[in-house]
């Protein structure tokens, strides 16, 4: 029993990451921040949310996320005031506009452009022309037949 308490307690450490002293009165308010906060990274952690992220900066993050909301920003304008000071980066899931078209077209692009590559390549090895083994000369099909006999 004690086992299974401490494999739930483990499990379940991550949602411990929003303080108590952060939580909002307003229980709609704070289920926006929760939701908001489960796409915004953590900069220390790197691919953890602010939500889950125990790290100092993913705290002021949070906080600075309910600052916002409590001032009357909508959802948008709470997440792009973060991503304005913080860059793009901050977002879990990047936005696909501007220069970010390049890095989600550049993989399928570079399949496509291998692909074809790969296509010309194959297209005009097979094709190509073979050369025709000249036949052997009178004398050295005797050397040949000398080399045999031996």
């Amino acid at each position: 029993m004690k086992r299974l308490l401490l494999i739930l307690t483990l499990m379940a450490s991550p949602l411990w990451a929003v303080q108590p002293d952060e939580v909002l009165d307003d229980p709609v308010l704070e289920s926006r921040a929760r939701e908001l906060s489960q796409g915004l990274r953590c900069l220390v952690c790197r691919n953890e949310s602010i939500d889950e992220s125990n790290a100092s900066l993913a705290r002021d993050l949070r906080l600075l996320l309910r600052e916002r909301l409590v001032a009357g920003d909508s959802d948008d304008e709470a997440v792009d005031f973060i991503v304005g000071r913080y860059g793009e980066y901050v977002l879990l899931n990047p936005r696909v506009t501007g220069a970010n078209w390049l890095l989600w077209g550049a993989g399928p692009l570079m399949l496509l452009l291998a692909g074809g590559l790969g296509f010309l390549y194959l297209r005009g090895r097979a094709g190509g022309k073979t050369t025709a083994e000249a036949p052997l000369s009178p004398e050295e099909e005797a050397r040949l037949r000398d080399i045999l006999d031996r």
